[in-house]
């Protein structure tokens, strides 16, 4: 099969996936002990009020006639308005999810720069010092509270020493770039707002790095046992026999094969953090998905959970649609969709 049915294949899997996971939602939102438009307007409303929005969102039709409508709307990609925002959910995250993305994307690519080349110099520098301080790095990224770690090193470089920014996307006295993108960084590169770019450039580092921190400790144990695995094969013990410098049967032997297992790893890892990392995004005041889904829970705001839900689901699919297409790449080995 070559990639390009490969993907549509996927893509047409995807549909049945998104239409598995709107229909759960729809369902475990009917069945909670909840009542949205109390939660929008309050437990002293006027009987007769809250009736009357009822009827207005279709809360008192049937549910198999409310399923059928919301499945429509879905399909046109209308989600209803957010009841704590009173914005269409679309708009709303449209609005949210590229500081998500924006925040994510950095802290992924610190853990792949930092994540694989630690996790190569433990395989290799194996049971030396190297070593066991890159796995008491892992054991450290891995069991370290998220909120701990973020409010320590506030305290440390923003309140204490004071050089770094503290929380926000950018300081109150720039000006912030025009909407192009809804990333501060890009945003401002494209205008070449300076100022701004660099301000939110040093807004990134802290939150990126606490987002990261535990995604460079998984990377650099997968790297390092997928590595040590490697090396064991008799196509490496070949290599070197032939005399091959021990970087480039490192590199390039044994590298592109011991990174499949951790492109899983990362594929997987930046999927849930585009899901919002709800923590990280309190702790720095960031305002993206993971922020309004928790808003969106605590308020019963149905349509912004149902809409996330959906975000969540499609972002999740494309990360392992990707991560698959990258396994032909690493190892000609593997068949696309076979």
């Amino acid at each position: 099969m070559n990639l390009g049915a490969y993907i549509i294949r996927r893509l047409t899997l995807m549909i049945f996936v998104i239409f598995g996971v709107l229909t759960i939602t729809f369902v475990v939102s009917h069945v909670i002990p909840a009542d949205p438009v109390a939660a929008a307007y309050g437990g002293q409303a006027p009987p007769e009020l809250i009736e009357k929005i009822r009827h207005e969102w279709g809360l008192d039709r049937p549910l198999h006639e409310q399923y059928i409508t919301y499945m429509w709307d879905a399909l046109h990609g209308n989600f209803g308005v957010a009841i704590r925002t009173a914005k269409p959910v679309v708009e709303d995250l449209a609005r949210y999810f590229p500081a998500t993305f924006e925040l994510s994307t950095i802290a992924i690519l610190l853990a792949i720069v930092v994540g694989i080349p630690l996790g190569i110099i433990s395989a290799v520098k194996r049971n030396k010092v190297s070593d066991h301080i890159s796995r008491v790095f892992s054991i450290f990224g891995i069991s370290m509270p998220v909120f701990w770690l973020g409010l320590l090193l506030l305290a440390l470089f923003y309140y204490r020493l004071g050089i770094l920014p503290g929380p926000g996307r950018l300081s109150t006295p720039i000006e912030p770039p025009p909407t192009i993108t809804g990333m501060v960084t890009v945003d401002s590169l494209i205008t070449g707002n300076w100022a701004a770019l660099s301000d939110s450039l040093q807004r990134l580092i802290l939150p990126s790095f606490v987002l990261a921190f535990a995604s460079i400790a998984a990377v650099v144990r997968i790297t390092r046992s997928s590595m040590l695995d490697v090396l064991r094969q008799d196509y490496i013990r070949t290599a070197k026999s032939k005399g091959l410098k021990n970087r480039v049967v490192i590199l390039k032997h044994a590298l592109r094969n011991a990174l499949i297992p951790t492109t899983t790893i990362v594929g997987l890892r930046y999927g849930s953090l585009l899901e919002g990392a709800v923590l990280t995004e309190t702790i720095f005041a960031w305002p993206g998905v993971g922020r309004y889904m928790v808003g969106a829970i605590l308020y019963n705001d149905f349509p912004a959970i149902m809409g996330s839900v959906l975000l969540i689901a499609i972002v999740y699919s494309l990360a392992n649609l990707i991560v698959d297409i990258i396994y032909g790449f690493l190892d000609p080995r593997i068949r696309i969709g076979e």
